[in-house]
């Protein structure tokens, strides 16, 4: 009689360890996405974007290219859907604007507006269009 009391803490004990899986990690954008973005296909240009997430605020910063050429994320937007479970898994809109420079060294002003797809997943996706002035061209990214 002693087995069934030691298998019902079994389950409970399986049970507690397996329902912080399902619990979600953070602000759903907040990390590090690689990728490139495109005026042409073919043409190429690498990107890695670094997003954050202050809970206290609910404020999302980010920066494109991390690091000694950083440049802040203006105007950023994460909006999440208002309806349910459905449109959730449809995409966030996301939108940001940034001032950085081209190959040449020029400063260029880039509008990106995409959708945060696979939510649910490690390997997020973040991607739509890209526009250098009145080209637009597209882009992807994964969550890293």
């Amino acid at each position: 009689m002693q087995a069934r009391p030691f298998r019902i803490a079994c389950v409970l004990l399986c049970l507690a360890l397996a329902i912080p899986a399902f619990a979600q990690y953070g602000h759903p954008i907040k990390g590090t996405f690689s990728g490139d973005w495109w005026l042409k296909k073919g043409a190429e240009n690498h990107v890695i974007l670094q997003f954050d997430y202050d809970g206290t605020k609910d404020l999302v910063t980010g920066v494109m290219n991390p690091g000694p050429d950083a440049v802040p994320l203006q105007k950023l937007t994460v909006t999440p859907p208002a309806g349910g479970v459905a449109e959730a898994l449809n995409g966030w809109p996301v939108h940001f604007e940034v001032d950085g420079k081209d190959k040449t060294g020029k400063t260029t002003h880039y509008v990106v507006d995409g959708k945060l797809e696979n939510i649910g997943a490690f390997n997020k996706h973040l991607s739509g269009t890209w526009t250098v002035g009145t080209q637009k061209g597209q882009f992807k990214t994964t969550m890293q």
